[in-house]
């Protein structure tokens, strides 16, 4: 499974129930083969959103202080447990037909992900890794890139259509801005870091967005281009 054609779509900043939306519609479409496949780059608004684990003892803020911080909260049908998305961060989606009898299970789908974030800081010298009971991508003991997918059951074809995906921090001090308030994934012992952090170099997200789609093309096989994109 090469060069498969991937349509990629970069938006600045859109509202994250938009955006799921979004992902509903293309895995619709992509299962009725009326769109190709898609990777969407962008960043969302402060939103917390909490995956089918559902621990609401791992959000920290009530009502009015999440009101007075301006942040959304979203219950979604994604693995994992809660988490922080905002400005300064690149979150991914990619909506991939996964086809049946390919070999290619959730576990080794989430092992991708995670190579494509790995691959792409080893860009500029930083080593991520792997810890067996969590998922995500690491730098030592703190977590730069979350992931939470779901696996779309076709409707039209063999196999599942993906969706979510991961959330690479970019810019420093969003720790700061919205990881404080919650448990991230539920992790109490970790701490999460961003490219900025750990590079001591300044990015912009748009930049990540850029770099990072040769390497998620050259590990899923997909052949796509970095296209900034309107909202929808």
């Amino acid at each position: 499974m090469n060069n498969i054609p991937l349509k990629v779509m970069y938006y600045p900043m859109m509202e994250y129930g938009e955006a799921w939306e979004l992902q509903k519609r293309l895995v619709k479409a992509i299962d009725g083969e009326q769109q190709q496949e898609h990777l969407l780059l962008l960043q969302h608004p402060p939103t917390y959103t909490i995956g089918s684990q559902r621990h609401p003892e791992h959000l920290l803020l009530g009502p009015e202080e999440l009101k007075q911080r301006g942040i959304s909260v979203f219950e979604i049908d994604r693995g994992g447990d809660i988490t922080y998305h905002g400005p300064g961060q690149l979150v991914g989606y990619p909506l991939l037909w996964l086809e049946a009898g390919q070999g290619l299970n959730l576990h080794g789908y989430l092992r991708q992900l995670e190579q494509v974030i790995i691959n792409y800081l080893a860009r500029f010298g930083v080593e991520g890794s792997r810890k067996p009971e969590y998922t995500g991508v690491w730098v030592g003991d703190v977590k730069i890139c979350a992931i939470g997918v779901k696996f779309n059951k076709c409707r039209h074809k063999r196999g599942f259509i993906t969706s979510h995906g991961f959330a690479l921090n970019v810019k420093s001090g969003i720790q700061e801005d919205g990881f404080r308030g919650i448990i991230p994934c539920g992790i109490q012992e970790y701490g999460v870091t961003s490219l900025e952090d750990v590079t001591g170099r300044n990015f912009t997200v748009e930049e990540a967005a850029r770099d990072l789609v040769p390497l998620f093309s050259a590990v899923f096989g997909r052949s796509g281009a970095f296209e900034p994109a309107v909202n929808e």
